[in-house]
């Protein structure tokens, strides 16, 4: 009875094919190659994403809270205000990514290359970046770029 009562945008169904504003809440989608996708405002919550092919996507508006992207390649992706607090990205390579206004409270960037990204904006309160590339990177005061080399910190 409980079931009939809730709206049908809040079941996530993960066969559903990639787009703006899917809901793809614990889903696991490892190894997928979803380049140059749109999934702005998608509902990410918990998914699994390991060694997932993200290159060039739009990932903006999303809330991938507790989400998994363990070796992701993430090249160029917009995660501009995406909600990743407490998401695991170890391992990621996310090279020229924007973070535009990202939350990224407690998330975990351990040995990913983040070289040149933009963390302007960016709520970085309990984010580990344990041997993280941050060379290039633009700081989230939108004006300090890390020097050549930033390992695990912006120098």
């Amino acid at each position: 009875m409980l079931l009939v009562l809730l709206p049908l945008s809040a079941l996530a169904d993960c066969t559903d094919p990639a787009g703006p504003d899917v809901n793809w809440r614990r889903c696991y989608l490892d190894g997928r190659d979803l380049r140059k996708v749109d999934l702005g405002g998608a509902m990410l919550r918990d998914a699994a994403f390991t060694r997932a092919k993200l290159d060039g996507a739009n990932l903006s508006n999303v809330d991938a809270y507790r989400a998994k992207f363990f070796s992701a390649t993430m090249i160029g992706t917009r995660l501009d205000s995406a909600r990743l607090i407490e998401a695991d990205l170890t391992r990621a390579i996310l090279t020229g990514a924007s973070l535009v206004e990202a939350d990224l409270r407690n998330a975990r960037f351990i040995d990913a290359n983040l070289r040149d990204v933009n963390l302007t904006g960016a709520r970085l309160h309990g984010t580990e970046f344990r041997n993280a590339d941050l060379t290039g990177a633009t700081w989230v005061d939108g004006s300090r770029v890390c020097a050549d080399p930033s390992i695990g910190q912006c120098n």
